[in-house]
């Protein structure tokens, strides 16, 4: 199995919650991947702590050990789940929506605490990895 990692998902990694680390190396971190949003993501929250240069090499230090996926081939998808979901007055937030597309294009499983969002998303796999499920 192959998983996109959402942002949320990385943050309790890195501050080593829910015992994510066992899990990933249990996955294998070879099997799992964040997309170039998340990585936006991660920065902006890093540039906004109080703990710049710790929470900067916790960053540096997890994507040692992961690939970035470019959101660019998943654009499509973005693009008709945003019309549809507008349409049904469901909308997504444009972040969520982006790292949602690039898991289905790439037909990765996301893992991610915040299902309210994501399970919109025609198409799309999702676990969570802080339960005990």
């Amino acid at each position: 199995m192959l998983y996109l990692l959402d942002t949320n998902i990385c943050i309790y990694f890195m501050k080593g919650l829910f015992d994510l680390k066992t899990k990933f190396m249990e996955t294998g971190p070879e099997n799992c991947f964040i997309s170039e949003i998340t990585l936006a993501e991660l920065k902006f929250g890093v540039q906004k702590s109080q703990a710049r240069e710790k929470n900067q090499k916790a960053l540096q230090q997890f994507l040692s050990g992961i690939q970035i996926l470019p959101i660019m081939p998943g654009l499509d998808i973005y693009a008709f789940e945003k019309a549809r979901l507008q349409k049904a007055r469901k909308p997504v937030d444009d972040f969520d929506l982006l790292i949602g597309a690039t898991a289905v294009y790439y037909n990765l499983i996301l893992v991610t605490n915040n299902r309210k969002h994501f399970e919109r998303l025609e198409n799309i796999r999702l676990e969570d990895w802080t339960t005990k499920n």
